[in-house]
């Protein structure tokens, strides 16, 4: 358990850097990781990912919350933007969360692999709409409330705290990529939160057979989010010191490579 623990602590480690660095929490690298460790720490196999998922989402809580109060002191969070978010994306959480514990094992994983070569094409080709204004209003209304239940939804199914939807969002409107990953890591903790609960309540009864509640294995999302509130701040500066067009470009590699490892690592 020591030895499993320390993995986590390192695992929180990664985590936070990329919550404060790309505003994704961490979540596609944790689930990969998680996906890979589990089985071997007493996880059947049949459940692992669904085990990844919850953990990672739980621990993407803590995750994003530290990593939002670090570009918060930078005043790189539209606030406005959050507000009209929040509700979507917990009622989004929460039902993404549901239908993933119905998906099989093997699917998730296809489904969470496909869905990062998405993203990070989308991030390599796609164009802003906007400069990247600094000064551009936030983006609110029922259309970014609409764009929360989506993104939601497909965070609580591919188990992230929704920045590789949320930054391409915020960015096609115009604004500034770190300001957009800084309102990204505030949504973050909505999703967490009602995809965790989703995943703990949904789950079967004995999904996993200790130290669990339904699927989120305790274990991993504690010793994950200890680590990475820690480190989420150091991500943050480098983020701030980057321009937006390097934070784009590692965004879609690392999307890309967490995509290829679980591909070749099912």
């Amino acid at each position: 358990m020591i030895t499993a623990l320390l993995i986590f602590l390192a695992l929180g480690c990664i985590a936070g850097i990329l919550a404060g660095l790309l505003g994704v929490g961490g979540g596609l690298v944790l689930v990969a990781a998680l996906a890979w460790l589990l089985p071997g720490m007493g996880i059947p196999k049949e459940a692992a990912m669904h085990a990844a998922l919850a953990s990672s989402l739980a621990s993407i809580v803590l995750t994003a919350a530290a990593s939002a109060r670090a570009h918060a002191s930078r005043g790189s969070v539209l606030w406005p933007t959050v507000a009209w978010m929040v509700p979507g994306l917990l009622l989004g959480g929460w039902l993404g969360s549901g239908l993933a514990v119905r998906v099989d094992d093997s699917v998730l994983r296809w489904i969470v692999a496909g869905y990062c070569f998405l993203a990070a094409a989308q991030l390599t080709f796609g164009r802003s709409r906007g400069t990247g204004d600094a000064n551009l209003p936030a983006p609110t209304g029922v259309a970014m409330s609409a764009a929360g239940l989506g993104i939601g939804a497909v965070s609580a199914v591919v188990g992230i705290g929704g920045g590789s939807m949320t930054v391409p969002l915020l960015v096609w409107r115009g604004i500034a990529p770190v300001r957009a990953i800084g309102t990204s890591s505030a949504c973050g903790v909505a999703i967490g939160l009602a995809s965790a609960v989703g995943y703990a309540l949904h789950a079967p009864a004995g999904a996993l057979p200790e130290h669990a509640i339904g699927y989120v294995y305790l274990p991993a999302a504690i010793g994950v989010a200890a680590a990475s509130v820690l480190s989420a701040p150091y991500g943050m500066r480098l983020a701030h010191r980057l321009s937006g067009d390097t934070l784009k470009r590692v965004f879609a590699g690392f999307l890309a490579l967490v995509g290829t490892s679980l591909v070749f690592g099912g």
